[in-house]
C-alpha cells in the first residue's frame, strides 16, 4: 500500500517548470571598418540610423559645439511639449524681455531672427526660427516659455543628455554661444539619431525656408540640404568651436531607405577655405559620401538560427529558433541592437513550433520583431523520472 501510495504520489505531483535561455548574440555586420573620409582636423563621428554604434575619428573629447545645441533645445522643447507632425502648438507671445535679448543679441553680432512685443508665435515657427536660420534669441525665447528660466531649463538639457548616455556633454546655454556649452562628435551623432526619430523634428530641418510673422521669409543655414540626400540636421559657428554641422542623409541601398547620421566639430577656415563653416559643410560631404558607398544590407538574423535553449531537467535541450530571417542596412563592422525577449519559465508539455520569445532588431526601417519558437516539443515528465527524482 505504501508504495502505491508513493507511486501515486508522485505521478501528480507538478514537476518543476522548464527554463528558457537567451543566447549570446554576435550581430556585428560582415565585414572590416569602411576607409572613410575623415576630416583632416578636428573630430567626427558617423554611423546609420537605428544602430547603436558608430565610427569615430579625432580625440572625442568635449569642445564647444556652437548653434548644434539648438538640436538639444529643440529635443527638449518636443518632449515637454509633444507636437504632431502637422500641428503648430500652442501660441508663445512675444514678451519685453525677448524683445530685450533680441536687441542684445544683435547688438553682439549673434545670429536672431527679429521679433516684437506681442507678436504671437506658434511653437512649431518658434521651433523653425531656431532650427532654419538658428536664431539665439528664440532659444532664450523657447528656453523661458518651457521652464520659467534659463538656468531651469539648462537643467533639464543637462539631464536628458544625461539619460540619453551622452557622457561628454556639458550644456551652459540653450543657444550654444557659450564656450562652456561642449561635446563630442559622437555624443552630438547619438543625439541627432534621438531627434529624428521625432517626426516635427525631422520635418523642420528638412526645409528649405519658412516664413515667420514678423521676420518673414527665414532660409535654412544647411547649404548642403538636398545635396546626396542631405535632410538635416544643424549647423554651428563661433570662434572658439570653428564650424560644426551634424548632418543626417538619407539613401536607398537595395530598396531600403538608410539613413547616415554624424557630426563634425571643429572645423577651422584656410586660405583655401576662408570660411569655418564652408569647412564643415565640405568635411561633411566627403564623409557621407564616403560612407554612402560602404552601404550594404545584410542578413543579421537567419530563418531557423538557435538563439535561446528550453532546458528542462527530464529532457534533452531543445532549440529556440528565429522563424524568419532579419536584414538590416548599415555599414560593415558596425553592430545593430539586438535583444532576445524570452518566456523564462514555461510549464510541459509545450508542442513545437510554439512561440516562446522574440528577438528585436533595430534597423533602419525601425524595430524588426520576429517569433522564437520551439524546434520540437517538450513532452511531460514520464512516470519512471518522477520515480526517481521527485
Amino acid at each position: 500500500m505504501a508504495a502505491v501510495a508513493y507511486v501515486s504520489v508522485q505521478g501528480t505531483r507538478a514537476a518543476p517548470a522548464a527554463t528558457v535561455q537567451p543566447l549570446p548574440m554576435d550581430s556585428a555586420l560582415a565585414g572590416k571598418a569602411p576607409l572613410l573620409s575623415w576630416p583632416s582636423h578636428g573630430e567626427a563621428a558617423v554611423g546609420v540610423e537605428g544602430m547603436g554604434d558608430l565610427y569615430t575619428h579625432g580625440s572625442q573629447q568635449p569642445v564647444p559645439i556652437a548653434s548644434v545645441a539648438k538640436v538639444m533645445t529643440a529635443f527638449v522643447v518636443l518632449h515637454d511639449h509633444p507636437l504632431g507632425l502637422f500641428a503648430n502648438g500652442p501660441e508663445i507671445v512675444v514678451t519685453p524681455a525677448d524683445v530685450a535679448t533680441y536687441q542684445h543679441d544683435l547688438a553682439t553680432g549673434q545670429s536672431v531672427v527679429p521679433v516684437e512685443t506681442g507678436e504671437r508665435l506658434s511653437e512649431r515657427q518658434a521651433l523653425e526660427a531656431l532650427l532654419l536660420p538658428s536664431g539665439n534669441n528664440v532659444a532664450t525665447l523657447l528656453a523661458r516659455w518651457d521652464a520659467g528660466s534659463m538656468a531651469a531649463f539648462v537643467r533639464r538639457m543637462n539631464a536628458t543628455a544625461h539619460a540619453l548616455g551622452l557622457r561628454r556633454t556639458r550644456y551652459a546655454d540653450a543657444s550654444g554661444v557659450q564656450p562652456e556649452t561642449v561635446s563630442t562628435a559622437a555624443d552630438q551623432a547619438r543625439l541627432a539619431m534621438a531627434a529624428m526619430t521625432l517626426p516635427v523634428l525631422r520635418a523642420i530641418v528638412d526645409l528649405p525656408q519658412v516664413t515667420l510673422p514678423l521676420a518673414g521669409v527665414q532660409y535654412n543655414v544647411n547649404a548642403l540640404l538636398g545635396t546626396d540626400g542631405v535632410a538635416g540636421v544643424k549647423t554651428g559657428y563661433t570662434p572658439q568651436s570653428g564650424g560644426c554641422f551634424v548632418f543626417a542623409a538619407r539613401q536607398l541601398v537595395d530598396g531600403t531607405t538608410v539613413t547616415v547620421v554624424g557630426a563634425v566639430l571643429e572645423q577651422r577656415a584656410t586660405p583655401a577655405q576662408p570660411s569655418a563653416l564652408e569647412a564643415a559643410f565640405t568635411a561633411a560631404a566627403a564623409l557621407v559620401t564616403s560612407a554612402e558607398h560602404h552601404l550594404e544590407v545584410v542578413r543579421v538574423i537567419r530563418s531557423g538560427e538557435t538563439v535561446g535553449i528550453l532546458r528542462s531537467p527530464w529532457a534533452t535541450p531543445i532549440p529556440l529558433r528565429a522563424a524568419t530571417s532579419v536584414q538590416v542596412a548599415g555599414l560593415p563592422g558596425l553592430r545593430p541592437a539586438v535583444r532576445v525577449v524570452v518566456t523564462p519559465r514555461v510549464k510541459a508539455p509545450v508542442p513545437a513550433r510554439r512561440p516562446l520569445g522574440l528577438v528585436e532588431v533595430v534597423g533602419t526601417a525601425g524595430t524588426h520583431r520576429d517569433p522564437l519558437v520551439l524546434a520540437w516539443g517538450l513532452r511531460p515528465a514520464s512516470l519512471l523520472w518522477r520515480l526517481s527524482n521527485l
